[in-house]
């Protein structure tokens, strides 16, 4: 019995020993996809920027947390679209997000390791956002100087690369799906701060809004180097 829980021990401790932590900065530009100006999935308007923070709980995968804060401008006058250009429509909104999920590498990423650490990887989970809420009203828009809130679904894809021991760069590109119509003041109907009786909504009423974070992340690592096999 002593000798399992020796056992015990030391493999569970040699695991956590093994962990590599980072944390890290984002910086990079924010743009919409909705009913009002372009539709380009990435064209940032723009700017964003916020923290990370990873967990690497093998060379797989890495359980991350994110906030990031990000504006875009959306502008008819420069859409591709001849309605929306002739409607003329700009708004300008922020999003402050918080987001938690795993982070999958496409091949083994060992920062234990000597030498170069390179990997395409995706991330995906929950996040929850603020964002500013506006409407239009007989073609003027309104700013109701509240915030109102939703949740999102993170797909991103990117690529990382170790500068050295303790420096990651990485590129990527994060697209969410949110569950809100607003983003745009294009359906203030679904909002809980307006009445549903002002009908104002305009565009597709039944696809809600994307918003997409483009940019450059740098994390420092830190954690107890593991022994030689136990993150193999």
């Amino acid at each position: 019995m002593r000798r399992f829980i020796i056992v015990f021990f030391v493999l569970v401790f040699g695991k956590i020993g093994a962990q590599t932590y980072e944390i890290g900065v984002f910086a990079g530009g924010a743009n919409n996809i909705g009913d009002v100006g372009r539709t380009n999935f990435i064209l940032p308007s723009g700017l964003a920027y916020g923290g990370l923070f990873k967990w690497n709980k093998s060379k797989r995968y890495a359980w991350r947390v994110s906030f990031i804060h990000g504006k875009f401008k959306a502008d008819d006058s420069k859409s591709s679209i001849s309605s929306r250009r002739q409607r003329g429509y700009v708004v300008k909104n922020s999003m402050t997000e918080a987001s938690v999920g795993l982070e999958f590498n496409f091949v083994d990423y060992n920062l234990h390791r000597l030498g170069p650490a390179f990997t395409p990887y995706l991330y995906t989970g929950v996040t929850y956002f603020r964002y500013d809420y506006n409407y239009f009203d007989a073609g003027q828009f309104i700013n109701f100087n509240q915030t109102d809130g939703s949740f999102a679904i993170p797909m991103t894809v990117g690529a990382k690369y170790r500068l050295n021991q303790f420096l990651i760069l990485g590129a990527e590109i994060g697209a969410r799906y949110t569950f809100t119509d607003n983003l745009d003041a294009s359906n203030p109907e679904k909002s809980r701060l307006i009445s549903n009786q002002l009908n104002v909504a305009f565009g597709n009423i039944f696809s809600d809004d994307w918003y997409v974070f483009s940019g450059l992340t740098l994390t420092y690592t830190f954690g107890r180097k593991p022994c030689q096999d136990c993150f193999e």
